[in-house]
């Protein structure tokens, strides 16, 4: 094999088999592709796309390069993947509710990136919570409580590790075959029954427009059913935040607030309830994707998910009794600013990447690799598009760690919220759906 005579054909739109496929990939990952092949790899791809059976083949070598996890359960293996939003903690709801129903979760998940929060960032922020963990641990984990949200060990894909470094600095991140690719060989590795997708479009996530986002929910579930792996995604809506709480602890709240209060009126409870109702049909566990939904909703109802997510949190270094006490466990910042309305008006618009990006700034989010992250800093109460406000009314409350810090969130705040006469068109949470 010759990593130049790959690309060669993938630039003159030639179909590639699987063994080219297989061969690059663990070229990528040992090394014998350099990074200007993988840069000539990406371009090319980004231009010319990739045919369906290519972009499988390209998953599934990626995959395969390296560990793939096989489970023997009395129950499903499934999973939930986001392509990114903000004030989105519906993993921290919906791997607990399905444990608490029977099925098993094995979640690899991520941390930030750019203006959307990451699932382990957000755990992190639980004192003593540890995402890093062996695999006979991580198994142990999911097998005994039903779920465990970790981070990807080394050995999990690793060429996809490499070429996602290439594709960053090289401007070639948004090929749809290579998100599928990228996206999918790391859920496959954890050797997953069933995979629902929740595809954000809004402003604040990474597919602004919903032609965009169909565009990749497609590649997606064509992709992993092509792989074996049951598959269907929504396009959900992200014009707002999807709880009114951006930043990892301030995020742990209301989490808990969700799981504890027996409330699940809120939007994020149904989007929970949504994905998980259509995951446990795909899994064999329902035949009715309305009636399941209904079931996630109990269970987040009557406490079995708390316990659960206790369990898990405990397993993986947090306190035994955070369920309980989670109000005196999570870390406040020493400076919070209530942002005020400065004229009566609708919410005409939420602009989430401004958001995202003010969180960021705060320090609740990377500027750069290794960033050392405040897991305390934040907005909370935010208000939700079609909000009608009075002069002097609440927007939001900012969270920092400096009176300095907090003028320059407020100040971002008031750019990313625009006010008007109404009424407002809010959107619907869920846009559409691509199933197999």
């Amino acid at each position: 094999m010759d990593a130049r005579a790959i690309i060669t054909r993938l630039r003159n739109k030639e179909a590639l088999d699987s063994n080219e496929l297989t061969w690059f990939a663990n070229g990528l990952a040992s090394g014998a592709v350099t990074d200007a092949q993988a840069g000539a790899f990406a371009m090319a791809a980004l231009l010319n796309g990739m045919s369906d059976p290519d972009r499988v083949a390209l998953t599934l070598a990626m995959r395969d390069s390296g560990d793939v996890m096989q489970w023997d359960l009395p129950g499903p293996a499934i999973d939930k993947h986001s392509t990114g939003g903000v004030g989105d903690s519906v993993s921290l709801l919906l791997a607990p509710a399905l444990a608490a129903m029977g099925a098993y979760v094995p979640m690899v998940s991520g941390r930030g990136l750019g203006h959307t929060g990451g699932t382990l960032d957000k755990l992190d922020a639980i004192p003593g919570f540890v995402s890093e963990v062996s695999e006979p641990r991580f198994r142990e984990i999911v097998e005994t409580v039903g779920c465990a949200i970790v981070s990807a060990t080394g050995a999990i894909a690793p060429a996809d590790k490499r070429l996602y470094a290439v594709r960053d600095v090289t401007g070639t991140v948004a090929s749809v075959d290579l998100i599928t690719a990228s996206i999918l060989s790391k859920k496959l590795a954890a050797g997953l029954d069933a995979l629902v997708l929740d595809v954000k479009v809004g402003s604040g996530a990474f597919m602004k427009t919903v032609d965009e986002a169909r565009e990749l929910a497609q590649s997606l579930v064509s992709t992993a059913n092509s792989a074996g792996c049951r598959t269907a995604a929504f396009l959900t809506e992200m014009d707002q935040p999807l709880c009114p709480s951006l930043g990892n602890a301030l995020e742990i709240v209301e989490v808990m607030k969700a799981l504890t209060s027996g409330n699940v009126d809120s939007r994020i409870c149904k989007l929970t309830a949504k994905l998980g109702g259509e995951l446990l049909v795909l899994a064999g566990q329902a035949d009715d994707a309305k009636a399941a939904s209904d079931q996630v909703l109990s269970v987040l109802q009557d406490g079995a998910a708390a316990e659960r997510f206790g369990r898990m949190v405990a397993a993986l270094g947090a306190p035994a009794d955070f369920v309980e006490r989670w109000r005196d466990r999570l870390p406040a910042a020493p400076e919070q600013r209530d942002v005020l309305a400065s004229s009566d008006g609708y919410v005409m618009a939420i602009d989430g990447e401004k958001l995202g990006l003010a969180v960021v700034n705060l320090g609740g989010g990377r500027l750069r690799g290794g960033d050392v992250i405040d897991p305390s800093v934040g907005i909370s109460a935010m208000v939700e598009l079609g909000d009608p406000l009075a002069r002097g009314d609440l927007i939001c409350r900012v969270h920092a760690a400096s009176p300095e810090a907090a003028d320059i969130a407020e100040a971002a705040v008031r750019s990313g919220v625009t006010l008007g006469t109404g009424p407002v068109d809010v959107p619907d949470l869920v846009l559409g759906s691509v199933r197999p």
